[in-house]
């Protein structure tokens, strides 16, 4: 037992060790499906001149929706002030994936989703778990992450939104 847990204690440090920084790094050039069946290139989002959030989320994770649905009431201000476009990365797998859309659809958000089935962009950006949040400035660069939520983060991602305007 002893010896279980003694590799459980390393196994977890050699994990959180292994999490790197993705500040101040690109969005890979990965190229998924949206949910109407099209490919989007997630690079594209940074070589646009704007500000893009990045929401890694799963139908199943009840504050991954809390967030993007908090984020998405205060878009419509956040586009008009910041200049700032949303899109969120849907991490279901194959089997949950259908589920995607109709949520989409019946929270009424207007922000590009993709999906990332196979994991290719949640592992590139070291995405353990959703939710994760990206800030990415206007020249591709990341300079914000965030995971987890808690109810009030989407404004200390709006503090990032005003540095960024600010600079």
């Amino acid at each position: 037992m002893k010896k279980l847990f003694t590799f459980l204690i390393i196994f977890s440090a050699a994990f959180a060790l292994a999490q790197t920084d993705t500040t101040n790094t690109e969005l890979p050039s990965i190229t998924l499906k949206n949910t109407d069946g099209n490919d989007v290139d997630i690079a594209s989002y940074g070589t646009n001149g704007k500000p893009t959030i990045v929401s890694f989320w799963a139908t199943w994770c009840k504050p991954c929706i809390k967030e993007l649905k908090n984020v998405n009431e205060l878009l419509e201000d956040w586009q008009y002030e910041y200049d700032v476009e949303l899109v969120a990365v849907s991490v279901d797998d194959s089997r949950n994936v259908v589920k995607v859309k109709p949520i989409v659809n019946g929270l009424g958000w207007d922000f590009d989703v993709i999906l990332d089935v196979n994991g290719d962009l949640q592992r590139a950006m070291n995405v353990a778990n959703p939710p994760a949040t990206f800030l990415i400035d206007e020249h591709g660069k990341i300079v914000y992450t965030h995971t987890g939520y808690v109810e009030g983060d989407e404004y200390e991602l709006e503090d990032h939104l005003k540095e960024l305007k600010s600079e």
